[in-house]
């Protein structure tokens, strides 16, 4: 097992389990690398479970006009597809947002240990709970609070610190900032001219530097 994909199972639940049963549930797994924009769980297609290893990817959800609204952000050490494990496939798609780097787990595997070993069970009915539950958090966030909340929350959900300035800076554009937030982009655009005004933020072409991530994080009400 290589050192990177150790260290993503450290960070994910399955460190929870013993190394033995973490072994069985990675049989037959394949390593994965996506381009940022990729899609890992395409809208049609074979189930699949996976362990991120590095990068960040985006679990959304796709109105019948083709509106879309992100509902969970994965980084390192987080799993994707636990609930498809356990109940079937599901219509989420899950797209890289930058350059990642998974483990693809067999969906076939993680049913045949969890059925037979308690711990694996219980450990996946919990993951499943927390995902429902951040889900339900999101749902509340979208419907109850408004597009300069929402915006304010992505953008700090995406922000990656610069190495060399220390800043914490999006790329994204604005019809991308809109398609996580379920809104569109001349509103969006309208809400990040505000955040300017406000010295939260300065944009300059698709980069978003947070200027002041307190205030980011008041406006948006988490």
């Amino acid at each position: 097992m290589q050192e990177d994909v150790r260290a993503a199972i450290a960070d994910s639940f399955l460190s929870e389990l013993d190394p033995d049963l973490i072994q069985r549930l990675v049989e037959q797994a394949i390593p994965l690398d996506l381009e940022a924009g990729a899609m890992l769980y395409p809208e049609e297609g074979d189930p699949r479970m996976a362990l991120v290893i590095s990068g960040l990817l985006r679990v959304y959800l796709i109105s019948a006009e083709g509106r879309q609204i992100t509902v969970r952000y994965a980084r390192e050490g987080d799993v994707l597809g636990t609930a498809v494990a356990v109940a079937g496939p599901v219509r989420t798609p899950v797209q890289a947002v930058t350059d990642s780097r998974v483990l693809l787990l067999s969906v076939a595997v993680a049913q045949r240990v969890a059925q037979t070993n308690a711990s694996v069970a219980w450990a996946f009915a919990q993951e499943v709970t927390r995902r429902l539950y951040d889900v339900l958090d999101e749902v509340a966030g979208t419907a109850f609070t408004s597009v300069k909340a929402r915006v304010a929350r992505h953008l700090l959900d995406l922000s990656d610190r610069d190495l060399e300035t220390g800043r914490l800076e999006v790329t994204a554009t604005q019809q991308e900032i809109a398609d996580a937030v379920g809104s569109v982009r001349e509103v969006v655009a309208r809400v990040l001219k505000e955040l300017r005004a406000e010295r939260l933020i300065e944009r300059e072409g698709g980069t978003t530097t947070i200027l002041d991530p307190a205030g980011l994080h008041r406006t948006s009400g988490v």
